[in-house]
């Protein structure tokens, strides 16, 4: 017999982006996409954004997602108009009940954050409630062997990506993933939201702990993880 859905990850705000680089603080978003997703994964709303970064983008990124920077001064929206408007949108998500499951959340949350910094656009730093598959898989099936990408995960838990390193295939991904594990774990992933994402916060900070210990003895004496979630500033 299937396990239940826990109410809360009935209807779930989905957000991913792709980006011009890894370093949160100068990286500039170039597409994104937030969705509402309901019980069945199902996709019940759905808004997309292509903008033009105001910088070029380079080769590697590119080779990512596949949007050039000819392909995003073309197409795409100012960034300053583009940023605002997934910022309010991410926001309305928020207030209208709706969890935010964003894999990997520190990296695209951290970003938004530094976008919206950039261009004087309002947003709360303590944003919430965010849900993270990469924390939550770890906790809960923290000595399974392999990768814990998103595209790796996805197949572990039998969902469908698409073209992974699409802000819209990749959001929608782990909206499912989500919907998975919290079946999956429901007799002990925590029932309210608010519970959720502080547990999250305190899951983040040891799993860091962890690795940073790992790598310390394996690799590099020097080693540093950064366990702040789901924003680092």
């Amino acid at each position: 017999m299937t396990a239940q859905l826990p109410l809360w990850a009935a209807n779930l705000a989905v957000f991913d982006t792709e980006t011009t680089g890894i370093d949160t603080n100068e990286a500039r978003i170039v597409s994104a996409t937030i969705a509402l997703l309901g019980p069945a994964g199902d996709v019940v709303e759905r808004y997309d954004w292509l903008l033009d970064p105001g910088v070029e983008i380079p080769e590697a990124a590119m080779r990512v997602h596949g949007i050039s920077t000819e392909i995003a001064r073309a197409s795409g929206i100012d960034a300053a108009v583009g940023v605002q408007q997934i910022a309010t949108q991410l926001l309305e998500m928020i207030e209208r009940g709706f969890p935010v499951v964003s894999y990997n959340a520190p990296y695209d949350l951290s970003l938004l954050v530094a976008e919206a910094a950039r261009y004087r656009v309002p947003l709360p730093g303590d944003l919430a409630p965010i849900i993270d598959p990469l924390i939550l898989d770890k906790q809960f099936d923290r000595y399974r062997k392999g990768k814990r990408t998103l595209e790796a995960v996805s197949a572990h838990h039998g969902v469908e990506i698409g073209n992974a390193h699409d802000a819209g295939d990749d959001a929608i991904a782990a909206g499912r993933v989500l919907q998975v594990i919290a079946r999956k774990y429901a007799d002990v992933i925590p029932g309210e939201l608010d519970e959720l994402h502080r547990s999250q916060v305190a899951w983040a900070a040891q799993q860091a702990a962890s690795f940073q210990e790992y790598m310390r003895k394996a690799r590099d004496p020097a080693f540093v993880a950064d366990g702040r979630w789901p924003v680092r500033e």
